[in-house]
């Protein structure tokens, strides 16, 4: 269990609202998280009616043959980067066939950053089927599980405010 946690049960619970009373569905796209941020959105009671399915696509060669990434942007900007986790959301969005998705990738460490990437950098990106994308780069402080939560409910948070923005669907 994670300080975090009662944060995420929170933020979970306000998406879901928001997502069953608009009738949205949302998927994700996951590195770093390994599932957490799904893992999340089903510990809410009736999840089922906003989330089908979602991406763990923890290495390159997943992110691209599942979710389209070009292996080039891979190989030039690496998988911690706004054009990869841009495409992440872009190719689970069209693959669930849902109104929304966040996608995450990062180091969550102890090990992997670098000068340029240090261990706390995250990428998001949240994208919804109107055509709006919007991403953002996080650096969290703590140890790998804290890194992981913060992220988690940082993904959350977008989504929720994503959910505010569209109309419901008819």
């Amino acid at each position: 269990m994670s300080d975090y946690d009662p944060l995420i049960d929170t933020a979970a619970a306000r998406l879901g609202k928001r997502l069953a009373d608009k009738r949205l569905r949302v998927t994700t796209a996951e590195s770093c998280t390994g599932g957490g941020i799904a893992e999340a959105i089903t510990r809410v009671s009736g999840s089922s009616a906003w989330f089908e399915s979602g991406f763990v696509t923890y290495a390159n060669a997943s992110k691209a043959g599942l979710l389209g990434v070009s292996e080039a942007d891979l190989a030039s900007q690496g998988a911690v980067s706004e054009v990869v986790v841009r495409a992440m959301a872009q190719g689970a969005l069209r693959l669930a066939a849902a109104d929304l998705a966040v996608a995450v990738s990062g180091i969550a460490g102890p090990d992997g950053g670098s000068p340029e990437k240090p261990v706390g950098t995250v990428w998001f990106a949240w994208a919804a089927a109107d055509g709006k994308l919007v991403s953002e780069c996080r650096r969290f402080g703590g140890n790998r599980r804290a890194v992981r939560a913060q992220t988690v409910l940082r993904a959350l948070e977008g989504l929720l405010a994503c959910a505010e923005a569209l109309p419901p669907r008819s």
